[in-house]
């Protein structure tokens, strides 16, 4: 499957996920998809800060400046709202990574993927978090949802992956096995942030994470291309710490011409 087909595959799957499971007394499907996310979102603050148990449907509604009458509509359960707001975090991921800029090499689309995948995660720790501290809190069928919802998130960067071994730059490895090695480093800048944010930048975790990942992967012309990679971000790098005095015309400040 080429990466366009899996992404217009991927994007359809999330359009089904959530309507078959959650029930809605609303028949618009519009207004129903609007009042979720506002819902969902909501529920995901909540939920990250308080806990699911600990959170009652009555802040939910005060959280939304809805009444708790009107969220019933839309989900006729405490878990149906679990489950959007989980949804929710990992469409943010999906979202992320389709929207992150393209490159030619297929080495650097993983870095790409990889360093937007990191950026939800740091933007939104707490929610990060609470998939794994809730999922367990809801029903199985529920969670069938979710798993799937994760599938289809990690394809993104799975079809990548098979890329960079397509193209002879990685070792013939199981790119799906890869794909979650990957994902659990992104994750554990939330998990340990505690320490992670005094021992490095947030940048520097990205690079150097990719940096291990590709030196472990890499056959010879992987690494030739990695370098090639490395030298175009550092030149990169050279020409956006220059930007500022170009724009000022090369000026030194206090000078004047």
């Amino acid at each position: 499957m080429t990466r366009q087909r899996a992404s217009e595959s991927i994007t359809k799957d999330h359009a089904d996920l959530v309507p078959d499971v959650v029930k809605s007394q609303v028949a618009d499907p519009e207004l129903v998809q609007r009042r979720r996310e506002q819902i969902a979102a909501a529920a995901a603050e909540l939920f990250s800060k308080n806990g699911f148990y600990r959170t009652t449907m009555q802040q939910l509604a005060r959280q939304c400046c809805f009444s708790s009458g009107l969220i019933y509509q839309y989900a006729e359960t405490k878990e149906d709202v679990l489950l959007l707001a989980l949804l929710h975090v990992m469409n943010r991921f999906r979202r992320e990574i389709e929207q992150a800029e393209d490159a030619e090499s297929p080495l650097e689309r993983v870095f790409i993927a990889l360093e937007a995948y990191c950026r939800v995660v740091d933007q939104f720790k707490a929610a990060a978090m609470l998939a794994y501290r809730s999922t367990m809190s809801l029903p199985l069928e529920h969670r069938s949802y979710i798993k799937n919802a994760e599938i289809a998130t990690n394809e993104l960067i799975a079809a990548r992956v098979r890329d960079c071994i397509e193209a002879g730059f990685f070792r013939k490895v199981d790119a799906d096995l890869v794909t979650y090695q990957l994902v659990l480093h992104a994750h554990a800048w939330s998990l340990k942030s505690w320490r992670f944010n005094k021992l490095i930048t947030f940048d520097d975790y990205v690079a150097s994470g990719f940096d291990m990942f590709v030196l472990a992967l890499a056959t010879d012309s992987g690494r030739q291309e990695y370098q090639r990679f490395l030298a175009s971000r550092k030149k990169a790098a050279k020409s956006k710490r220059r930007s500022p005095a170009s724009a000022d015309g090369g000026q030194q400040p206090g000078k004047r011409s």
